[in-house]
């Protein structure tokens, strides 16, 4: 699992943890009963604190995403999909309002936001087309090295 860290955002390192998380339990890249890297791998990994990764690990466990596997690490629960697609509405939900907020006040109308809306998420859709498609052709690249992949 790749994790993207903004150091200068507002939102702490640890929630952007448990966020990414959450996301990728709710679109499929992690599902249930798979094994996330030990606290140790994480934090070697994206360069953290083990005690960052320590507190996003047990947030996420507090909110029943994850669960301890004695000796093993953490485990994403197989029940945790419908969790984490409720919490990506609500965060997507809350990004929305802000931005409809902001856009009011600063004097957009109706009209020019559902313009702007529909062609951001016209370029957004075709971005993501490509980038799926891009990497679909790469997976049918054989790779040029002979040790097995551990992907």
């Amino acid at each position: 699992m790749f994790f993207s860290i903004d150091a200068a955002s507002d939102v702490p390192i640890y929630e952007q943890i448990v966020r990414q998380v959450k996301l990728a339990v709710a679109d499929g890249t992690l599902v249930g009963g798979q094994m996330l890297p030990s606290v140790r791998q994480l934090s070697r990994d994206i360069a953290l604190n083990p005690n960052t990764i320590a507190r996003a690990y047990r947030e996420l466990q507090a909110q029943e995403i994850l669960k301890p596997l004695r000796g093993r690490g953490m485990v994403v629960r197989r029940d945790a999909m419908e969790a984490c697609t409720s919490a990506r509405d609500d965060l997507v939900g809350d990004g929305v309002r802000r931005a409809l907020a902001d856009a009011i006040a600063g004097g957009m109308s109706p009209d020019q936001l559902r313009s702007l809306f529909e062609s951001e998420l016209a370029r957004l859709s075709a971005a993501s087309t490509k980038s799926n498609s891009d990497e679909s052709s790469l997976e049918s690249v054989p790779s040029s090295n002979n040790e097995p992949s551990h992907e």
